[in-house]
């Protein structure tokens, strides 16, 4: 035993001096290429590519087999030392203020799941990149959006703040702004994994470029709750198309050359995407068919279906509202100001219905309900009241931004009508919500919303296009009370596999099967 540990303290001596002496060189070798900058511009890229090479050789092995390693203990010394329990479990989630979206409601529902159960294990560790926001603010917020009191887990709640989110901010990149921003996320988790080195570590973002930093440096279970695949088949027909969608540059579209060069770095990005997945352990996916591209990208066996959470029961407790008395019928619209949700859309087609049926001006309103996340959302709610004001249906159109749950329910039980026009939506919250609130939902036919929650003609219909959708909604508008009731009725009676006690029960079941046997 005594030889066994002398031959490694010698081993462990002989490397740091390696490492020195190399480091010496690198020093040398970087002062050496700065002076050739100024002598030769081919020499010194020759140069710096070589110093680049030096310096990850020489840094990578010292992350991996010595920083890495000593800091993984320190890290579990204070889980079990401050906070007395036997195992952290890391979040990434660089927004935590997403207003109410899909992710973090998956965030706090998974966080409460495993607190639940195991309170006195597990010390649940977020990272995240509001730096000037406190634990008591977040927890807060939280209990307004999602009725969850997460002050009685605070003492198992650790905020990790990171610096460098600014590099996944998309207001920064005008082309090629995913590409960018998942590189940026490469850094920001880097930060993360420097800051604090979990047992666990969870994304319910959607940043995989983050996975080989935990998996291949520190060694420890990746789990992925995916949303909405970065890569697809429909984003390579688009650009094969030069279709124009909210993230494909002008510049890009009307280029060729461009168009083709944005193709070839996809394809690349594909790979690299996939290779970053295939890190992950245990894989949920909000949809159906977020399954399908994820088990076509990534091949990983250990994929689950997971619907995310919602509080269903509180909307089918509402009572349905005979709209037979209703002077004003409501179309409703519920989702993020953003682009994707297409609502200049369902702001023409409500425009052409009012056009094809002249009567109903006085009797339909459009309620656009949204919340306001970026400047760029609300630049592109600007431009949206200014397109209401230009068709000239400023009355019957309300804009309704960042209201509370309780009107949100109220608005939801009031509507006749449930407008969605986003294409390939991954799956479609609101649309759960509008059902169980009461709406009948006309919903774009594409993405997960078909194998997962509309059964066409039973509890909703799908459009395409503004024809089919005016097509539709008049339909609706024309049914006797009766035939909507019975619609309403199904739906409601569809939405109770999207509730809350199953998605813990789904979410719990493989989690506890990494999380003391890793």
């Amino acid at each position: 035993m005594m030889w066994y540990l002398l031959f490694k303290r010698l081993f462990q001596l002989t490397l740091f001096f390696i490492w020195s002496l190399t480091l010496i060189f690198l020093i040398c070798l970087s002062t050496f290429t700065f002076v050739i900058f100024n002598i030769c511009l081919t020499i010194f890229l020759f140069w710096f590519i070589l110093t680049l090479f030096g310096w990850s050789i020489t840094l990578i092995p010292i992350l991996k087999f010595v920083y890495i390693p000593w800091y993984h203990r320190q890290c579990r010394l204070w889980t079990q030392n401050n906070q007395q329990k036997r195992y952290s479990v890391a979040f990434f989630y660089p927004y935590y203020k997403n207003d109410s979206s899909s992710s973090e409601r998956v965030l706090w529902f998974a966080i409460e799941s495993i607190l639940k159960k195991y309170k006195n294990d597990i010390q649940i560790i977020i990272y995240t990149g509001d730096t000037n926001t406190t634990i008591e603010e977040i927890l807060q917020c939280v209990k307004q959006r999602f009725g969850i009191d997460m002050k009685i887990y605070e003492s198992s709640i650790t905020f990790i703040y990171l610096r460098s989110r600014f590099l996944i901010e998309g207001n920064y990149y005008n082309i090629l702004t995913s590409l960018v921003q998942n590189i940026g996320s490469i850094i920001l988790g880097f930060e993360a994994l420097i800051r604090f080195i979990p047992d666990v570590y969870i994304d319910s973002m959607g940043y995989a470029l983050t996975y080989p930093c935990f998996y291949y440096f520190a060694s420890i279970p990746i789990i992925s709750y995916v949303h909405y695949p970065k890569i697809n088949s429909n984003l390579f027909e688009q650009i094969n198309e030069e279709y124009k969608t909210y993230n494909n540059h002008q510049s890009i579209i009307k280029n060729s050359i461009l168009n083709k060069i944005k193709l070839v770095s996809y394809q690349i990005y594909t790979y690299v995407y996939s290779w970053c997945g295939k890190c992950s352990k245990i894989v949920y996916c909000n949809s159906t068919w977020t399954k399908k591209h994820i088990e076509s990208i990534w091949g990983t066996c250990c994929i689950h279906l997971v619907y995310p959470p919602c509080d269903v029961k509180q909307f089918l407790e509402m009572p349905l509202i005979n709209d037979n008395e209703q002077i004003v019928k409501k179309i409703v619209s519920i989702g993020q100001f953003q682009r994707e949700k297409n609502h200049e859309l369902q702001i023409r087609i409500f425009y052409q219905l009012l056009q094809k049926k002249p009567d109903y001006c006085q009797k339909l309103k459009l309620i656009l309900i949204g919340s306001i996340k970026h400047n760029d959302d609300r630049k592109y709610l600007e431009q949206l009241q200014l397109l209401v004001d230009k068709l000239n249906i400023s009355n019957e159109v309300i804009f309704k931004v960042d209201i509370d749950s309780q009107e949100l329910k109220t608005q939801l039980n009031q509507a006749i009508i449930g407008l969605h026009t986003m294409q390939n939506d991954h799956f479609g919250l609101g649309i759960v919500e509008m059902m169980a609130a009461g709406a009948i939902v006309v919903a774009h036919k594409s993405g997960g919303l078909q194998m997962d929650i509309i059964d066409e003609g039973k509890t909703g219909f799908f459009a395409s296009d503004i024809d089919s959708y005016v097509t539709m909604m008049e339909m609706i508008l024309e049914m006797k009370s009766d035939e909507r009731r019975q619609i309403q009725e199904k739906a409601r009676n569809s939405v109770d596999r999207f509730s809350i006690l199953n998605f813990e029960k789904l979410f719990m079941e493989p989690f506890e099967k990494i999380l003391f046997v890793k």
